[in-house]
């Protein structure tokens, strides 16, 4: 089987998007006949290299992409220029003959771009799909810190109804996957051919290390996660607080963000500052430590898509307490944790 795969960064060295991108396209060129087509980033481990048993047809980033990492994260600028050379190539491709099975956009996992396969006579799939989730209305408040950047989100909704780009690219795809069932509900108002729910991550080569023994009268929680309202850290620190009886539970954040100085000045205020420690943004092998020397994985984020930090503790054995709303309630269960109802940030 012949399968084109597009996504605007794929790369084995790199984290987040990128990351999951390459596990994706590893995996697939060891069972059908693959063709990439991305970005690549200079001074990065050529991407033919990363992934020999693939044809790779890639272009450099554009300089602008990369001046500021968090709104090329949010709003994937470089985006209409990737699907015009993806819509290029692709039309030349045919025009030579190439012939191609099924053909993927995989990336972006935002539900807010429209495909450039839709273009073409053959069948396309996009996904998983994640975020355009909104902010619950009893948190509103308290999420207004965030970057203007950031609240486009808002728009997403009108965009399902009235982007006739965005609609076509959705409608006309022969499956669109979610990385939960609530990305069918988001996209309720197009009219779907096929909707798949399929975690976009894996684990493997899960570490043979064993579990530090519980110390009595201890209990060491573990956030990991950017330094924003909607990952819970605030709810963690207050949580906290609720046991003052139990002395020797105490909570470790790593991350880093504006969200960081307002929970620092809010376990200050409830008295809990000595049991909370803020450690900033970590490195890799740091976070792996850290997943083996806690004891739960406390990630209550009320508007995850998705939720990688939540394979990373499952990993490392980690039980999880979360919340029950969006890639979190699918991705947890019963036989690894506890997820809660997102109502108030009081309750």
């Amino acid at each position: 089987m012949k399968v084109l795969l597009i996504a605007p960064n794929v790369d084995g060295t790199d984290v987040g998007e990128a990351y999951v991108a390459f596990k994706w396209a590893e995996a697939l060129a060891r069972n059908v006949d693959l063709t990439v087509l991305s970005f690549e980033r200079p001074g990065r481990t050529p991407l033919a290299d990363q992934l020999p048993g693939a044809r790779v047809i890639s272009w450099p980033e554009p300089a602008f992409a990369r001046r500021h990492e968090r709104l090329n994260a949010m709003l994937k600028p470089a985006w209409p220029l990737f699907a015009h050379k993806v819509k290029v190539w692709l039309k030349s491709a045919v025009a030579k003959g190439e012939h191609f099975d099924i053909t993927h956009q995989l990336m972006p996992q935002a539900a807010r771009y429209a495909c450039p396969l839709r273009h073409f006579d053959i069948p396309y799939i996009i996904g998983p799909l994640g975020g355009a989730l909104d902010t619950p209305k009893a948190f509103r408040a308290e999420a207004g810190s965030a970057p203007l950047f950031t609240r486009l989100r808002a728009l997403d909704a009108f965009r399902f109804r009235w982007d006739p780009s965005l609609r076509a690219s959705y409608a006309n795809a022969a499956c669109i996957l979610g990385v939960a069932p609530y990305v069918k509900d988001v996209l309720g108002a197009i009219r779907l051919k096929r909707f798949e729910p399929m975690l976009e991550l894996g684990i493997d080569n899960a570490p043979d290390v064993p579990r530090l023994a519980l110390q009595p009268g201890k209990l060491r929680l573990l956030h990991v996660g950017r330094g924003v309202r909607t990952k819970g850290l605030r709810d963690a620190v207050r949580a906290l607080a609720c046991l003052k009886d139990l002395p020797g539970v105490t909570l470790t954040s790593a991350g880093a963000g504006e969200e960081i100085a307002i929970c620092k000045a809010e376990a200050e205020r409830l008295g809990v500052a000595d049991r909370v420690a803020f450690l900033g943004h970590q490195p890799r092998g740091h976070i792996e430590e850290l997943y083996r020397t806690h004891d739960v994985f406390l990630f209550p984020s009320f508007r995850e898509p998705a939720g990688g930090v939540l394979y990373e503790a499952m990993r490392n054995a980690l039980p999880i307490i979360t919340a029950a709303r969006g890639g979190p309630d699918f991705i947890v269960d019963d036989s690894c944790g506890f997820r809660i109802p997102v109502t108030t940030p009081d309750q």
